[in-house]
């Protein structure tokens, strides 16, 4: 009986050692490693955005007393945007503007109509920078019951052909006419849209101004002398006009910027600015803003845009 528990006992130890021994030779399953996260990359140092240097010193302008309050207009929006800028803006007519900028003795002249060939020979480094169109109104006394007249009409009238106002439509009453000066922008351009003609021989020419004519230094001036005077006639910027006179239609069409810009209105010039060669970087920077959506905003206030 021992004999047989001995044995059996024998057996279930074997049995537990082998049982035992299995277990620790089973290998153990292990995580599997996670992967090494990759090293972030490094952001690339951020540059200081470039700061333009302020922009600063004076400009001398002059020229056409038309451009000129168009001018100074621009002139203090471009100084509030630049306060260490200061621009001078004086008259004396296109004439003046052309050879000031020709003659390099301001910085940019104002010429209110196209320039001669005679002034580009004289001066062939002139640049020519069209910033804003202006009509030119036919005004009248606004005692005077007229309200249009054809190009040919007035045409007549500023040539001295027609001495009353009976002849063409309107009361009978003498015809007082008031001019610009020799050298006027105004004047010229005046000429060369409403005087002009062609003669037997087909060649261009200018009718002149009645000697009798009333002539005034400035489109302020001769608003004034119109609006005061009786039976008076006379011609100025649009940019010009208010209720002391009458404007009047011209071949029916009245003297609007909209009627400029669909090119029923045929009295009209350019505004140029000009510089002599190509203009300093301070000269350029105003240039660009009055060119810019800024300054053509300004432009478009009382004056017709170039775009």
């Amino acid at each position: 009986m021992k004999s047989k528990v001995f044995v059996l006992s024998a057996v279930v130890l074997a049995s537990v050692m082998l049982f035992t021994a299995c277990q620790q030779a089973a290998p153990t399953a292990e995580a599997a490693p996670a992967e090494a996260a990759a090293p972030a990359e490094e952001a690339a140092p951020t540059e200081a955005p470039a700061v333009a240097p302020a922009l600063s010193g004076q400009l001398q302008l002059a020229g056409s007393t038309s451009v000129q309050p168009l001018a100074e207009e621009l002139a203090n929006a471009f100084m509030a945007a630049n306060p260490e800028v200061s621009i001078d803006i004086q008259g004396g007519g296109t004439s003046v503007g052309v050879t000031s900028a020709g003659d390099g003795t301001v910085d940019i002249g104002n010429a209110s109509r196209a320039i001669k060939d005679s002034e580009m020979e004289q001066y062939p480094n002139l640049q020519v920078f069209t910033i804003a169109y202006d009509g030119i109104a036919v005004i009248v006394n606004p005692d005077v019951e007229l309200t249009s007249l054809t190009k040919d009409q007035v045409q007549a009238i500023f040539a001295g052909e027609v001495t009353n106002f009976s002849e063409v439509g309107g009361p009978d009453a003498p015809i007082t006419v008031v001019s610009r000066e020799e050298g006027s922008g105004t004047r010229g351009a005046f000429e060369e849209l409403v005087l002009e003609y062609k003669d037997a021989n087909g060649e261009k020419q200018i009718k002149p101004i009645v000697d009798s004519a009333l002539l005034q230094q400035s489109n302020g001036q001769l608003l004034t002398v119109v609006a005061t005077t009786p039976n008076s006639i006379g011609y100025l910027s649009f940019g010009f006009l208010d209720d002391s006179v009458r404007a009047l239609a011209i071949d029916g069409v009245e003297p609007t910027v909209e009627d400029v810009k669909n090119g029923t209105y045929p009295i009209y010039r350019p505004f140029n600015m000009l510089t002599n060669g190509a203009p300093s970087e301070l000269s350029q920077a105003f240039l660009d803003f009055v060119l810019g959506a800024d300054g053509q905003a300004i432009v478009a206030e009382d004056y017709i845009t170039v775009d």
